[in-house]
């Protein structure tokens, strides 16, 4: 049985927790004629004025560039064997600005939430390399889904369209 929250603060220790163990997730997006692409990545999250926000450093592929220029949205998936899932639904742009590169350069490093991220330099030169693109996510609803009894929480961004 899902349950909505009214704040990302109710799910947040459960998302953070899903995350760094389950840390690989798949993102889809769809093409022009709405058929699904799925890819397997690692995003970073921080919170931001009370409201989850994601980063992904990736290679601007053609398809995943034509499939965000066509239809902006895209989903993350986390599952677990134990069956623990978060399930991310988020606008996704494209940033370049050297500040941004830069702290996302250290989420990662650090790992956003615990456990999740990776030392970009083993595919990046630096925050500055040219084929370093970054992703800025922003939700407009969160799941996390409990294993056990696959209680679920759902929290959404009521200003969202």
């Amino acid at each position: 049985m899902a349950r909505r929250v009214s704040s990302f603060a109710a799910i947040e220790p459960q998302f953070s927790a899903y995350v760094g163990d389950i840390v690989y997730a798949t993102m889809t997006t769809v093409d022009a004629k709405g058929r699904p692409r799925a890819r397997v990545l690692i995003p970073v999250w921080e919170v931001v004025d009370g409201r989850p926000l994601g980063w992904l450093a990736t290679y601007r592929t053609p398809v995943k560039a034509a499939h965000l220029a066509g239809n902006p949205h895209t989903t993350f998936s986390y599952w677990t064997p134990r069956q623990n899932a978060v399930s991310v639904d988020a606008v996704a742009e494209w940033v370049s600005d050297p500040g941004t590169r830069r702290h996302v350069w250290n989420l990662y490093a650090k790992g956003s939430p615990p456990g999740a991220g990776y030392d970009l330099g083993n595919f990046w030169k630096g925050p500055d390399d040219p084929e370093l693109h970054l992703l800025r996510l922003v939700p407009w609803r969160v799941q996390v889904i409990r294993g056990a009894d696959l209680h679920s929480l759902i929290w959404r961004d009521e200003s969202a369209p």
